[in-house]
């Protein structure tokens, strides 16, 4: 495998393992507030969004492109989960919302700057 597919693969590894993070751990505390259940679960998403914040710090770029371009990340698993988890099926909107921010974290993160390595 090339080094530069390698570096393009760990790091969308860490994108969804970061991605995990947050939305489980939020999704954990939106269950305890807004479903009533026990406070266990708020506790637990909280440590999950604790580790969601350690996750990109093995990325291996800027902090600002790291988070610009894992928000758009974010999108598409947040529909993913939306679909996957709670059943509610994506409209064209939010498909063409996802192709969208996903050009934008490919231009974001992936595009080769002058004198920065790939």
């Amino acid at each position: 495998m090339n080094a530069s597919l390698t570096k393009i693969s760990t790091s969308l590894l860490f994108f969804f393992l970061a991605g995990l993070c947050e939305i489980g751990g939020g999704y954990l505390v939106w269950m305890w507030l807004r479903n009533d259940m026990s406070w266990l679960f708020g506790m637990g998403g909280g440590f999950i969004l604790f580790l969601y914040g350690i996750v990109p710090t093995f990325q291996k770029s800027h902090f600002h492109r790291i988070y610009a371009a894992y928000g758009g990340v974010f999108i598409v698993m947040s529909i993913l989960w939306g679909w996957l988890i709670d059943g509610v099926r994506p409209d064209h909107y939010d498909i063409i919302g996802a192709i969208i921010a996903v050009i934008g974290v490919l231009i974001i993160f992936y595009y080769p700057r002058k004198g920065e390595k790939v």
